[in-house]
């Protein structure tokens, strides 16, 4: 059965039965996740979610998320994961963009993409593990993603006050979100995501983990994190030159920080991978 604990933050596809899970898990991916038969269970944010047959389920990995129940390792589904600074190059306008930050899936009948959905993701497959191919499978799906995020736009009561905030509130937390991914290997402090957005740091802090389930602070550790676990696994680089890269202040803060999101030392998680 295979094991999402282990993959990276990268673009990934894979069909079968759902995955392992010991535990919620956290990756800065958006994942895309679709029912053919039987049903997925989710704890996601401490909230249960149940993805049905037919369904596609989009959300922001960022938010822990895992899956409960029976179900587990029966069924078909299909599973796809987007690295986020691709999806926030896409230029999808604010509300779909915000609807998949927030802290709890978009539920979306397949029908809505309006193609041979199992063909695409086996197309995906291939193509996300060939490097020269990756652009297609990433047109291609950024186009899926489009359809159903349009569909959900179509169907929502997007009225003041019909349960999906504000307007302007999501608009703040696209601009905090896109000036951590933009600048996380700079030293950049909460002031400074906070202005990014035009507000004040406190209430910053609050529209940001109320949104996105997790600190301003907590989220730039991760994409510094995301970044380290990418160079180690790609480059020759040493661990000093690879905290300097992925924007931590010392050595120390990244052996501190990495060691506690990956379970395991810089120098020992690129021996596993090698």
């Amino acid at each position: 059965m295979l094991d999402v604990e282990t993959v990276e933050a990268a673009y990934w596809s894979h069909r079968g039965p759902a995955p392992l899970m010991r535990s919620s898990h956290r990756h800065d991916d958006l994942e895309i996740n679709l029912v053919l038969d039987g049903r997925l269970d989710y704890r996601f944010g401490g909230a249960p979610v149940s993805v049905h047959a037919g369904q596609v389920a989009l959300f922001w990995g960022w938010t822990p998320h895992q899956l409960v129940g029976d179900g587990i390792g029966s069924g078909e589904f299909l599973w796809a994961h987007i690295p986020l600074g691709e999806v926030l190059a896409w230029g999808l306008p604010d509300h779909d963009l915000g609807v998949m930050l927030l802290n709890r899936p978009v539920l979306v009948p397949a029908t809505a993409a309006g193609r041979d959905v199992e063909s695409m993701f086996g197309s995906w497959q291939r193509d996300f593990a060939d490097e020269g191919a990756e652009i297609i499978a990433s047109l291609e799906a950024q186009a899926f993603v489009r359809r159903l995020l349009r569909h959900h736009r179509d169907t929502l009561d997007l009225r003041p006050g019909g349960g999906h905030g504000t307007a302007e509130a999501m608009h703040r937390v696209i601009d905090m979100v896109r000036f951590v991914v933009d600048r996380f290997r700079e030293p950049i402090e909460v002031a400074d995501v906070a202005a990014a957005a035009h507000l004040h740091p406190h209430y910053a802090m609050t529209v940001f983990r109320q949104d996105v389930g997790t600190t301003i602070v907590e989220y730039l550790t991760r994409c510094r994190v995301a970044e380290a676990q990418r160079l180690l696994a790609t480059t020759s680089m040493t661990t000093s030159e690879i905290a300097h890269a992925a924007g931590f202040g010392s050595q120390s803060s990244f052996y501190a920080h990495f060691t506690r999101a990956c379970g395991s030392a810089p120098g020992a998680y690129r021996a596993r991978l090698r």
